[in-house]
Formats: structure tokens, sequence, C-alpha cells
């Protein structure tokens, strides 16, 4: 089988099985009856079911769960720690007056409630060690998943009792006392520790029902995103730490961790609302480094969630938008006029179907209503449009595809490649503006109510504040006021601030990208002229290029109406005629000479190097093929804007790599010799005549471009592909020649042994 033939028969087996997936035979009559109707339905509903199963919708708990936990992890274990070195109550009625909440003054809490803060607080960091752990394959997923779920489990439960007691057996007395920030911390941590617990369930339920093996293959990406998620925790909790000690040592009342964790979260962050400040020289000092390793290791933070996200969009869902494409491409795709035809009429007769359906339930519907009151003023033209005939149309989204050359399957997965290029943009760009609405809204909402009682703010300051810090202008003229408010706003910011950041990035992919186009093209038109750019206008719109020219010829036309024509004298006329009839005679001739030295040229040429393929002139080929591929990969990893083929180049390759193929499975066999490698030569140029001809025709390998197995579906760039192929290919050639080199060793040294046993039988004849 030819690899032109291979290459049909692959596309027309990827064509034929989507067309049987829906249920019926490549030549069955496209009929409808109302008795199967049902059952295919459940068959297609089922089939769809298996085919979401088969594809792997695991993939969020396979690689998103465990990062996410792994990430909320030390922050959790951050508010449990500001929990526990806070008094969770206060008094805010000090020498007979109300004073904010930031300067009241805390008081101890019962034994009970420390201890039991101590014991989540141990258990938060076991559960974050083994995870990293189970990471690490330090130990096994059987053990380490387990216990990290049980231990964030038992923290929840601590700290879900003893806030839940403290409400209940030890409130604060409204309105002289309140909760402090660390009750609140120990509220959020809460929260956090059992969202952690549950997702992570479900990433152990998905491995217990067989869709992913009991190891966290993680990338390169993933590990760095891992092990800069802690080290920015750590450098958050160690400089509220510092910050705490340095302002707790003036004479002044100075700040407690949770002050200093939100002063550090504002710095880091950049917003810096002015609420909170150094009061001193030494703290100021320490601002600087602290400040820049912050930044930093924020940015490398948000670089490599952006990066994830990049690969996990690309891994899960553009490859399944790929795929979907295709197989509709493939599903509705013909090759001939006839299956087009064909394809057509089924479409008019589902419609027609669909149209006799919907009118018996109609008729059904109106026997069984009542009676009403027959409608007034009905014109004559309702009641025609009521008794017209409804013409079925085909819907225009399922077309029938008629893709007869390979050409044309090559344009299609190209179009496919450029529509998924376009819709990775704007999905990241919906999914980071959906994300940024959540939390501007939500975020408004929460801190409305939490300091409505103290600020009496409205859901428009909340807006604006929340506004504000999430693009880090920080004017200071609103900032979290409460002990709630402040708590929520570390964790709030913590999320937000990077998701605004993605989606200025995202936006510098799509709008910002459309900006600089459109502004460019402006530019080239008004301020910074572009030779030949109106021309290229006009061409690519010829139905104004034609009407300006109509409108030129008009104006001429008027105007030579206008002005009359020019006369000349007879005798300069045909001076005039005679010379333009020398000019065009000489022209002729010389024109005539240059023909015909271009056909002696052309005769005298030798045949093209396509035409005839010898091994040496193959490996000078292929290796300028490689090293031009090279090059083109070089420049792909420089810019990062890997290489896109045309369709010439692909055939040329391909070509290439095909004339490999030949050479190498047909080697010279060892002992052939005389007429009968005369004839198996023969036998093979009679045989791969037809197979030459229709590869030289087509020029490519035995894949089909939509299907599976397409060279533009591949994991790697197109360069990195080719090269791979061309390496290989040079490498057959290689030993087919050294092959034939033995081959002639052989043949030398048997006519030697030949000669010399002929001169041996004729001396002993003559002896």
């Amino acid at each position: 089988m030819t690899s032109a033939a291979a290459s049909r028969d692959n596309r027309m087996d990827n064509t034929e099985k989507y067309r049987n997936a829906a249920g019926r035979e490549p030549n069955q009559d496209f009929q409808y009856n109302e008795t199967n109707m049902p059952e295919r339905k459940k068959r297609s509903r089922w089939e769809g079911t298996n085919k979401v199963k088969q594809e792997g919708d695991w993939w969020f708990a396979c690689t998103a769960i465990p990062l996410l936990a792994a990430t909320l992890g030390p922050l959790a274990n951050v508010l449990s720690i500001a929990a526990l070195v806070t008094s969770w109550r206060e008094t805010v009625f000090v020498d007979g007056e109300f004073v904010p909440e930031f300067d009241g003054v805390k008081f101890a809490d019962p034994r009970w409630c420390y201890w039991l803060n101590v014991a989540s607080l141990i258990f938060g960091f076991l559960g974050n060690l083994f995870l990293l752990f189970n990471f690490t394959q330090r130990i096994r997923y059987r053990v380490a998943l387990p216990v990290t779920i049980i231990s964030w489990f038992l923290s929840t439960a601590f700290l879900m009792g003893i806030t839940i007691c403290m409400h209940l057996y030890a409130p604060p007395n409204r309105p002289y006392e309140t909760y402090t920030q660390g009750y609140w911390y120990a509220v959020i941590a809460t929260v956090i520790y059992c969202v952690c617990s549950m997702i992570l369930m479900i990433n152990m339920l998905g491995y217990f029902l067989g869709h992913y093996p009991d190891t966290f293959d993680l990338t390169d990406a993933q590990r760095t995103l891992i092990l800069q998620t802690m080290m920015f925790f750590i450098w958050l909790a160690g400089g509220a730490a510092i910050f705490s000690r340095m302002e707790g040592d003036q004479g002044e009342p100075g700040w407690g961790f949770s002050d200093a964790l939100y002063f550090c979260d504002v710095t880091i962050l950049t917003v810096g609302f002015g609420d909170l400040y150094p009061s001193d020289n030494v703290a100021r000092g320490f601002v600087f480094p602290y400040s820049v390793g912050g930044i930093i290791t924020l940015g490398l933070v948000i670089s490599s969630i952006y990066k994830f996200m990049g690969e996990l969009g690309e891994d899960k869902i553009i490859r399944k938008h790929v795929d979907r494409v295709r197989e509709r491409t493939i599903s509705r795709t013909v090759t001939n006029s006839f299956d087009l035809r064909e394809r057509v009429q089924q479409g008019h007769h589902y419609h027609q179907h669909r149209l006799r359906k919907r009118q018996r339930h109609i008729d059904r519907k109106s026997i069984s209503a009542p009676i009403e009151a027959r409608p007034a003023n009905r014109t004559v033209i309702s009641k025609i449009a009521e008794k017209a005939p409804r013409i079925p149309i085909l819907n225009p989204k399922r077309r029938v595809l008629l893709l007869r050359e390979e050409r044309d399957r090559f344009n299609e997965m190209r179009r496919i490649q450029h529509s998924t290029k376009n819709f990775k943009r704007w999905y990241a760009l919906t999914f980071s503006t959906l994300a940024f609405g959540i939390l501007w809204s939500v975020g408004a909402i929460v801190f409305w109510q939490a300091e409505k009682n103290t600020q009496r703010m409205t859901y428009f300051q909340a807006l604006y504040f929340c506004y504000i810090s999430l693009l880090t202008i920080g004017y200071g003229d609103l900032a979290p006021k409460s002990n709630a408010g402040r708590c929520f706003f570390v964790v709030w910011s913590l999320v937000a601030v990077p998701t605004m950041t993605i989606l200025v990035s995202d936006m510098g992919d799509t709008v910002v990208d459309k900006f600089k186009k459109s502004a460019s093209s402006l530019a080239d038109f008004t301020v910074l002229p572009k030779q030949g750019i109106w021309k290229s206008l006009l061409e690519r719109y010829p139905r104004l290029l034609g009407w300006i020219q109509r409108r030129i010829v008009e104006r001429a036309v008027k105007k030579r109406l206008r002005t009359g024509f020019a006369t000349m004298d007879p005798e300069e006329g045909a001076a005039v005629e005679g010379d333009e009839d020398e000019n065009n005679g000489e022209n002729e001739n010389e024109n005539g000479g240059k023909d015909e030295g271009n056909e002696a040229a052309e005769a005298g040429k030798p045949s093209r190097p396509a035409d005839i393929i010898t091994p040496s002139s193959l490996c000078g080929r292929l290796a300028l093929s490689i090293r031009r591929v090279a090059a083109n990969l070089k420049t792909d990893l420089r810019t990062e804007k890997p290489k896109k083929y045309s369709y010439e180049e692909w055939v040329e390759f391909s070509r290439l790599i095909r004339a490999s193929r030949k050479i190498g499975m047909n080697p010279p066999d060892l002992g052939t010799t005389g007429k009968a490698k005369e004839k198996n030569t023969d036998d093979n140029k009679d045989r791969g005549q037809d197979e030459d001809d229709n590869d030289e025709k087509e020029g490519l390998g035995d894949w089909d471009w939509i299907g599976d197995d397409s060279p533009l579906l591949a994991d790697v760039s197109e360069s990195e592909w080719l090269l791979s192929r061309l390496c290989d290919a040079l490498v057959r050639v290689d030993r087919s020649s050294q092959r034939k080199a033995e081959v002639r060793r052989w043949e030398k040294n048997r006519v030697v042994h030949e000669k010399i046993g002929e001169g041996s039988k004729t001396a002993r004849g003559d002896g």
C-alpha cells in the first residue's frame, strides 16, 4: 500500500469512525422511525456519558486539587499562629468612654481555649508536613494523604469547637467587649482547613475509582510553585514577628502579631493605606530589605501561578477543545460530490422529520385544548402565512464540508489551530475577568457588612474600597477599621491582587494586542504613512477598487465631452504611427530572441534533482533540510513563537522522508547478481511506478492532517517533529549506503575468486 493510499485509508477510517459512533453504518439509509427514537436517545446519552469518562474529566481532582491544598495549607498555618498568640476578647470601654477596636484592652482566654488552639496548630503543621512528603514521594500516597486529611480534619474540629464554645460559654459582654483579630483568624483558619480536607478527599476518591495512579507527577513549574508559596508565607509570618517585636518595645502600646501581619500584607502587596506605619528608624530601616524581598517573592509566586494555569489549560481544556472541533469536522467531512449530495439529503430528511413531529405535537395540543374565542382582526396576510408551507433550512453551523485534496484538509487543520489560538486567549481572559468580578463583588459585600457598624460603610463605598485595593492604589481615605474586616482583608488581598495581575497579563494578549494593532494601522494611514498602504487597502476590497475605477472612467468621459477631442495634422499622425510600428517590431524581435534563448536553455537543462534521487543526492538534500529546520528551531526557542510550515514545505519534507523509507526498506541482497538482480530491479520499478506517481502528486506521508496521528497535533513543535524525522531519514539512507558498499565489496571479492578459479582450471586443463 502506498503512502498516499495509506493516508487516504487513514482519512476514511477517521471519517467512518465518527460516523459509526453516531449509531449508523456509512452506507445505511438515513431513516427516522418513531419506535426507535427513544432508544437512540438513550444510546446517545449513554455514549456521551461514557465518552466523558473515557476522556478523563478527573484532571482537576488529579492535578489542581493537590496544588490548591499545598497553597492554602501554609496560609492556614499562619492564621492559626495569629489565632494562638492573640487573645480572643478585648474591652473597648476604657476610662468611661468607647475606644476603637484596635485600641481596646485585651484580656486572657480560658486555659482550655489556649491548649486546644495549640493542638489545632500542631495537627495543622503535621498535615502540611505529610502533604509535602507526599509530593516528594518520601512517604507513600496511601499513607501520607490519609494522615493529611485526618490531621486537617482534627484541626478543623478543634478550632470549630473552641470558637463555638467561646461564643456559648465565655462570650464578650456587648457592647463593652468584643472579639479580637485572633478570634476571626481562628474562624478563617477553620474554614480553610475544612475546605482543604474535603477537596483532598475528592482526590482520594478519584484514586480509588482508578482515574489516576497513587503518585503526584509534578512538573518543574508545579514544584516551583509549592516551594515559592511556602517561602512567601514564611517571609510574611517572619516579618510579622519581627515588626511586632520592634513596635512592641516602644513605650506606648505597640503592635500585636495580628497588626504586624496586616502591615506586612499591605507592604508586600504595595497597597499602603497608611493606617499603620513604622514609628522608629529601626523599623523604617528594616522596611527596605523586607519590602524588596517580599515583592520579589510575590512576583515569583504570581509568575508560577500564571504558568501553571497556562499549562493546565493547554493540557486539559485547550486539547479537549481541539479534539471536539476535529471530531465535528471529521463527522461532517466528505471527499466527493456523491457523499456531499447524500449528506445534504439526509439533513433535509432530518428537518422534515422534526417539522412533522412538531406539527403532530401542535395538533394534539390543539385537540386537547379548551375552546377559545376566535381572534379578531385576522388579516389576509396572516391567513396566507399560516397556510404557507414551511421550508426546512439546514443549520449553517453543521454544514457539510467537501475536502477533496490533502491541501484542503491541511488548510482545515490550520483553520482549527487558528480558532483554537483565539479560543485559548479569550477563554483565559474570560476566566480571569469572571474571577476578578466575583472577588470584587463578594469582597465588597463582606466589607460592607464588617464595616457597617464601625465606619457606616455603604455597598458603593465597599466597591470603591475593593477597587482601589485591587489596583494597589491605596488612597487611605477608606481602610479596614474593624477586627473582622482587617482579618478578612489579609486573606482576600492575598487572593485578589494576584488575580488582578493575571487579568492584566491576559488583557495584554487580547485587548491590548488588538489596541496596539489598531493604533499601528491608524498610524500607517495618518501620522506615519506607509508606502503602498492605500494600494493594499484597495486590493483587499475589490468592490471598492472597482467603484473607484468606474468613477475615474466616468470623470474622464465627462471631461472629454466638456473639452472635446484633441486634433492632429494627418502627416504628423502618420509619422507617429510609423515610429510606433518600428518600435513594436524591434520589441518583438528582442522578445522573440529572448524566448528562443530561454527555450534553448530549458532544453539544455538536465532533469530535476527530484526526478532522479540517488542515495548521495538524498543525503545532501536531507542535510540541507536538517540545517534549515535546526535554524528555525533555534529561532523558535529564542522568540518563543514556533514556526508554522506551509503546505508546500511539508510536501518537500515528506517526499524526502518517503524517499529514505523506500531506500531503507529495499536494501540490496547479498548474493543477488546478474539477471536475477536486474529482474528484481525491474520488478521493483514496475511495482512502484504507480506509487511514485501518486506520491509525487500528493507528496505526503502516511498520516491524516485532521486525524489523531497528524503531525500538527504533536506534543512538540513542528520544527522539533521534522528535525527528528529528518534525522531518522538520514540514518536510514546512511545505513542503506553502507549496505550497498558491503554488497559491492562482496561482489568484487566474488569476481576475483571466480577469476582465480577459472585461471586454476585453465592451468590444470593445459597441464
